[in-house]
């Protein structure tokens, strides 16, 4: 069993409020850029490339600044889990979700991480499970199979909406469970660069495993659409999305942090109504603020107990 790294309690403090706002931006603005990325490279050289350069970037950095890079071997099996989980897994399954989904939709089923985290931390952390999270699930559940439904019930589903809606519920049980494991990362002490790097450095190496197992050609689109892409999602998502998201962690607990997911599709379905030009339905509707309500639901604190 993992250590218990979540605080559930306590008001948040404005800088707290910063950093999910900070994290609202830049992962809701992040599925756009990733879609961009489909087409000529395949998506796991796409995700060798970004964590590559995310990890060299983040060594100097290490350096720079003198944070330890030697450790021992129990603490390498924890940076290689969030390599797998938080680095990789989890983008390569969204990778392919774009495939059949737009981004607005991806950032939907993410979304649900907000409910998978504090779950995750029941089963594996034995975290008490509050009785708004099961209804928050509950909703969560219902709106996605809303928004996904007429899809699924007219044949399309077998090679389209169901295939990217099982590969986007795989990459946010990846992103989940690798946030439990950042949190048990800052339990022990790790800094916080140093637990990026390595991070960073064995996504990339599983990506390339990856990228050479599937037979995968290692080239680069040089088109503006790519690159301008690719740019974003190194700088802004991984190097300094994760380095806001992973303290927000450190603050306050893997769970409160996961809640700030519930905001990302609103962010991404307006991009994607504006740029990938994704039409809204009256079910499509119901489902996502179905979605969006299980999630504040999670989000909703308990009422402190009163003394009799």
């Amino acid at each position: 069993m993992l250590p218990d790294t979540s605080r559930t309690d306590g008001p948040l403090g404005p800088r707290d409020f910063v950093l999910y706002a900070v994290c609202v931006l830049i992962f809701g603005s992040g599925w756009l850029p990733l879609k961009l990325q489909l087409g000529v490279v395949a998506p796991e050289v796409s995700g060798t490339w970004r964590f590559l350069v995310a990890s060299l970037a983040m060594l100097v950095f290490v350096i720079a600044t003198g944070a330890p890079l030697a450790f021992k071997a129990r603490d390498h099996v924890l940076f290689a889990g969030l390599g797998a989980t938080l680095f990789s897994l989890n983008f390569l399954f969204f990778y392919y979700a774009g495939y059949h989904l737009p981004s607005g939709l991806m950032s939907v089923i993410f979304s649900l991480s907000s409910i998978l985290i504090p779950l995750f931390s029941a089963l594996f952390l034995r975290v008490p499970l509050r009785r708004q999270i099961l209804f928050g699930a509950l909703a969560g559940i219902a709106g996605t199979a809303l928004v996904f439904g007429p899809s699924l019930a007219d044949g399309r589903g077998i090679n389209g909406a169901g295939e990217g809606l099982a590969l986007g519920v795989a990459g946010t049980e990846s992103f989940a469970f690798g946030s439990l494991l950042s949190g048990v990362a800052g339990r022990r002490g790790y800094p916080m660069a140093s637990t990026s790097f390595w991070g960073f450095a064995y996504g990339f190496l599983i990506l390339l495993m990856v990228s050479l197992a599937r037979g995968a050609p290692f080239m680069v689109d040089w088109s503006v659409r790519y690159l301008g892409s690719l740019g974003f999602l190194i700088v802004v998502q991984t190097l300094a999305g994760f380095a806001v998201y992973i303290q927000l962690i450190r603050r306050i607990g893997a769970n409160r942090a996961g809640y700030g997911t519930v905001m990302f599709p609103i962010v991404a379905l307006f991009l994607s109504t504006w740029f990938e030009d994704y039409h809204w339905t009256a079910t499509a509707a119901a489902g996502i603020a179905l979605v969006l309500a299980g999630n504040l639901l999670v989000l909703r604190q308990p009422k402190p107990a009163t003394g009799a």
